[in-house]
């Protein structure tokens, strides 16, 4: 089916998390079919005219080009500039009802694993703590996103909901 996908260091899995899906679309920053194409959020002023490649995430021509970030600097205001450079410009975001953000844990940005219900979180009691009262209510128009830190291996969510 193409190329093997690049590694995201804060996205381990994008296929699994929808941001990434196989096609035969062609790149709008390379002009290239490589077999995969994203699909997730590109905040720009600019007119973008395709979908990108996920090689151009990762070596962060999508983001120069079109001079536009993949994901919010919201919530990344205690990582170095690199790491939000490399979340925001070279990592694929993700699929969200309200604006998508990343979590921060140990000083470094954290791994998305992706949009969990209630079972799925409740194998992680330390990121379900974390949604307090609103835990119970995930489903149906609710989920969580989870992320686990890159550093220490803890689970993080915050609520999405419609």
């Amino acid at each position: 089916m193409g190329d093997s996908l690049p590694h995201f260091r804060y996205h381990p899995d994008p296929v699994a998390t929808g941001s990434i899906r196989a096609s035969a679309d062609r790149c709008v920053c390379c002009g290239r079919s490589r077999g995969w194409i994203y699909t997730a959020t590109f905040y720009t002023a600019c007119d973008v005219d395709g979908p990108f490649c996920p090689w151009c995430i990762a070596d962060g021509s999508a983001a120069e080009r079109f001079e536009g970030d993949f994901t919010d600097c919201y919530g990344l205001d205690d990582v170095s500039m690199d790491v939000v450079h490399e979340v925001t410009r070279r990592t694929p975001g993700f699929h969200g009802w309200q604006q998508p953000h990343w979590l921060t844990h140990c000083g470094d940005a954290a791994a998305l694993v992706g949009e969990v219900g209630h079972a799925e979180l409740a194998r992680h009691p330390e990121a379900l703590a974390q949604l307090g009262d609103f835990a119970p209510h995930l489903g149906g128009d609710a989920a969580a996103v989870l992320f686990r830190c890159t550093v220490c291996g803890s689970h993080l969510a915050y609520a999405d909901a419609s």
